[in-house]
């Protein structure tokens, strides 16, 4: 079942001697459950095509379908709550609300939606991410490893159609980095979740279906990770 659609995707910032072609003319789809990922060097465009995928920067030209849903075709606040529903997001930076303890900050992108969380899959999360002995405690009680296991977490409980993880690995150590790939993988495999994961180490792509590389604002497919 195709989850997401990209169609002639460009993004260009500037004009004339200052434009800069971030995007040009990307096109690709993925499947339910499969696992990609996006190498490029800084400033290739990367984080571009994952902002513009995920309705956080506008495209200058082109379309992106989330289920078949035109994602550019909706307004501005009708694409904020779609978003909310459809898109997990993990960043480099783990972006945890302080004052909130682990189970809270996991939740809270159900209670923004006045949604009552399932006990027995936020029970779920917490085990799968190894936090059961930790969801009362804050975000600056936890390492940065532990920190990221929360982003995770709050990526998936809403049991979204797509994950989108930006560096995720970038701040960690060897063995939270190869935790995080863990989670990503199964996150793709047991709960069929579609992942599209950038990053700038290329010995994590052995975890990807699907490797895909950003060169100046171009995407070409490198294939799986076991060609």
């Amino acid at each position: 079942m195709e989850i997401l659609k990209v169609e002639n995707l460009s993004k260009t910032y500037g004009s004339g001697e200052a434009r800069v072609d971030a995007l040009k003319h990307v096109s690709f789809s993925m499947q339910r459950g499969e696992f990609g990922m996006v190498v490029g060097v800084s400033g290739s465009g990367k984080s571009t095509l994952l902002n513009c995928i995920g309705g956080l920067d506008e495209a200058s030209a082109g379309k992106v379908f989330l289920n078949g849903q035109d994602l550019f075709a909706m307004g501005e606040n009708e694409r904020t709550i779609f978003r909310r529903q459809n898109i997990g997001f993990i960043f480099q930076s783990f972006h945890l609300i302080p004052e909130l303890n682990v189970e809270q900050n996991i939740i809270f992108p159900l209670l923004l939606d006045y949604k009552k969380p399932d006990q027995g899959r936020v029970d779920e999360i917490l085990q799968v991410l190894g936090l059961e002995n930790r969801r009362k405690h804050l975000p600056g009680q936890l390492s940065g490893g532990q920190q990221q296991r929360v982003a995770i977490g709050r990526a998936l409980i809403t049991r979204p159609a797509l994950v989108l993880a930006d560096e995720p690995t970038g701040n960690l150590d060897s063995q939270s980095s190869q935790d995080v790939m863990d989670l990503l993988c199964k996150a793709s495999r047991h709960y069929q979740q579609t992942v599209l994961m950038i990053t700038h180490n290329r010995n994590l792509t052995a975890s990807a279906n699907r490797v895909f590389r950003v060169a100046d604002g171009e995407l070409s497919e490198l294939g799986g990770a076991s060609e």
